[in-house]
């Protein structure tokens, strides 16, 4: 199983009643054999432009665990399911998240290092 980032703009409309479209979009990957390791929510925003004659959307942020053949089924249903405006759905690559990962770790104990020092 290999990770992936996936976006999904939901139509505007669900914001008061988002769960249905959200439990819809989550069944769809566990139904791919998917698995959501985490998600976020960055709420409702102005769209650079229209999208189906829409001006805003709902946007969601998930990060998951998927087999080989899962992106391309999720694509095809994305593609015909009516709450999702748009998404986008790409590989994570594992060099970079590993360099991330990282820098983080050597950023917190400098900061760690700072403050025994300060002290």
């Amino acid at each position: 199983m290999k990770d992936y980032e996936l976006s999904v703009l939901f139509h505007p409309d669900l914001e008061m009643n988002i769960d249905p479209a959200l439990d819809k979009v989550k069944k769809i990957i566990e139904q791919n054999g998917g698995k959501i390791t985490k998600e976020e929510a960055e709420g409702k925003k102005r769209l650079a432009y229209s999208i189906n004659g829409q001006d805003f959307a709902i946007y969601y942020y998930f990060n998951l665990e998927l087999p080989a053949d899962a992106p391309a089924k999720l694509s095809s249903v994305f593609n015909i399911t009516d709450e999702v405006l748009r998404y986008l759905l790409v590989r994570v690559d594992e060099r970079k998240a590993k360099l991330e990962a990282r820098r983080k770790e050597a950023k917190k104990s400098n900061e760690e290092d700072t403050e025994e020092k300060g002290e």
